[in-house]
């Protein structure tokens, strides 16, 4: 605890004075965040850091495992935070962003670490198709770090499919007013994968080139035909 007050001693005294008017500004007229980013918990994962955003940049919602309840089966924070990012805030993207050496991952692939941890084994069950997937579609020789990474990556596109199944977030596809990503952040390394929709699989940053997305928005057809067509019929 000693750390955290000298940290905010020092944000008292060295930082906040040059960004004293960015907070008044951010205190009078709210925040409007460029994206949410759902990333995991973990303390040597730090979305702000990676991406170098200031305040009022980045909505950020955390938690074990970077996980997106399927809407129908829970109405927890994350639920909370994606709908009031997507409807009050106004966001236009959405990152799914995992990690390497993923503790949660860990523990789906070796269920025994979780048996003092039953909170914790119970809301991963939200990430074990990502699990399935590896177990399933991977080769069975796969080394057990190298397994643990593939569940990571796979887990960030399972999320992305239980972000579509909210309905703050379907309505705003349909209308094409919001896009869906998924990363992935090499710890050791430094380096952020993206996971490229067209191409299937994750790819390296490069810059001055378009950054790949996961889930784009559409135009919705008009599958229901309208009263004037019945009538001609």
């Amino acid at each position: 605890m000693g750390d955290l007050l000298k940290g905010i001693s020092s944000f008292r005294g060295a930082v906040f004075p040059d960004n004293s008017a960015l907070y008044e500004k951010l205190a009078r007229e709210g925040q409007s965040p460029q994206a949410l980013m759902i990333s995991c918990a973990d303390s040597r994962v730090m979305p702000e850091t990676i991406t170098q955003s200031g305040p009022g940049e980045l909505f950020v919602c955390r938690n074990a495992g970077n996980i997106v309840p399927p809407f129908q089966t829970m109405n927890g924070g994350v639920s909370s935070a994606i709908e009031y990012a997507v409807v009050a805030l106004g966001v236009r993207d959405i990152i799914v962003c995992g990690h390497s050496d993923c503790g949660a991952m860990k523990g789906l692939c070796h269920p025994e670490l979780l048996e003092p941890m039953p909170n914790v084994a119970a809301w991963l069950k939200h990430s074990h198709a990502a699990y399935s997937i590896v177990c399933e579609a991977y080769p069975k020789t796969i080394e057990d770090r190298d397994r643990i990474r593939a569940v990571a990556m796979e887990n960030v596109l399972v999320q992305l499919d239980h972000l579509r199944t909210h309905p703050s977030v379907a309505a705003k596809l349909a209308r094409n007013e919001v896009t869906l990503h998924g990363w992935f952040f090499d710890i050791e390394t430094g380096n952020v994968l993206i996971y490229d929709g067209t191409a299937s699989r994750f790819i390296e940053i490069e810059e001055g080139h378009p950054l790949p997305v996961a889930v784009t928005g559409r135009e919705v057809p008009h599958v229901v035909p309208t009263l004037a067509a019945i009538t001609a019929e």
